[in-house]
């Protein structure tokens, strides 16, 4: 009886309930009705390809570069191969650009984001006024023989103040300037560590055990001077306090 009952209702069930199709999605490029639609073709182009350089703006225009080098040499100063990890170093520079960035920002949403929201400003206007903090943050910060460098490259002449100072080489003079201060307060945090390794092997060698790698010996001993003096406040406020 089971059996008759379940044929049936297989016979009488509609076509639709068991036989439903997928949906579709399909993309095509057509004639614009107007020069509106165009611009907002090109609009959305260029939104989309702002985002997707997105990471290279946070790295090329803002503090990033600079803390996320001086961690890596902390890293590898005390020797303790991936600890913290990458993930840890990237994170904490993330969001000690963003405390750094903040006035920045601020000033930005301000004087460019909220305006245009409120549709005072067009959007050329709106990105001009965006683009000023960021510029005078970059200037403030770039070191003046790496700006003469790249102009002198660049053939422009010497200039008076930033306006006179193109974006295209307002952004590498920065990240130049940037490399050296990351490299320069590298060269500090690695001192005092290499005291530590070669006091560590003087004394291995001292009493004979020259088979045994110094740097297993002196690791413990960095690990412990960097916890006492706190070794990542001091990192963290050098390098938020070296940003003018």
């Amino acid at each position: 009886m089971k059996r008759i009952l379940f044929i049936l209702a297989i016979l009488f069930i509609p076509p639709a309930a068991h036989a439903q199709g997928l949906p579709t999605i399909t993309f095509g490029i057509g004639e614009a009705t107007g020069p509106g639609e165009v611009s907002t073709a090109l609009q959305i182009l260029v939104v989309l390809t702002i985002l997707s350089i997105a990471p290279a703006i946070l790295l090329m225009t803002t503090a990033f570069t600079r803390i996320v080098v001086v961690l890596s040499f902390v890293r590898q100063a005390m020797g303790t191969q991936q600890m913290p990890p990458n993930q840890v170093i990237i994170g904490l520079s993330l969001f000690l650009t963003f405390f750094i960035m903040a006035p920045v920002f601020n000033q930005m949403n301000d004087t460019a984001l909220q305006p245009y929201l409120a549709k005072k400003i067009s959007q050329e206007q709106a990105l001009k006024r965006a683009l000023a903090p960021m510029r005078e943050f970059m200037y403030r910060q770039t070191d003046e023989k790496d700006l003469a460098l790249l102009v002198n490259i660049a053939g422009i002449g010497q200039p008076r103040d930033l306006t006179d100072v193109p974006t295209v080489a307002l952004i590498p003079s920065f990240m130049l300037s940037e490399l050296k201060r990351a490299f320069q307060i590298g060269f500090l945090i690695y001192v005092p560590f290499l005291v530590i390794d070669m006091v560590v092997a003087s004394v291995l060698m001292a009493m004979g055990m020259m088979m045994l790698p110094p740097p297993i010996i002196s690791l413990p001993f960095k690990l412990l001077l960097f916890v006492l003096v706190d070794g990542w406040g001091l990192v963290v406020g050098s390098l938020v306090q070296s940003f003018h």
